[in-house]
């Protein structure tokens, strides 16, 4: 069998997929990341303290 076509698949099958994934995980992390910062700024009162639900959400349910 010819080392090029089984360097070829290899790369294909393998390579490419494993590229691609870790890629997406890296666009993914950064536009989580700026949503996250976005949503913080919306929930600030007018005199930049923590609304309701930014409290909430900072809060921990199962601390007596």
């Amino acid at each position: 069998m010819d080392v090029g076509a089984i360097i070829m698949v290899v790369v294909l099958v393998i390579v490419m997929p494993v590229g691609m994934l870790m890629s997406m995980a890296g666009l993914a992390a950064v536009l989580g990341g700026l949503v996250g910062r976005d949503r913080d700024l919306d929930n600030v009162t007018e005199d930049g303290e923590p609304n309701e639900y930014l409290k909430l959400s900072d809060s921990n349910p199962y601390q007596g």
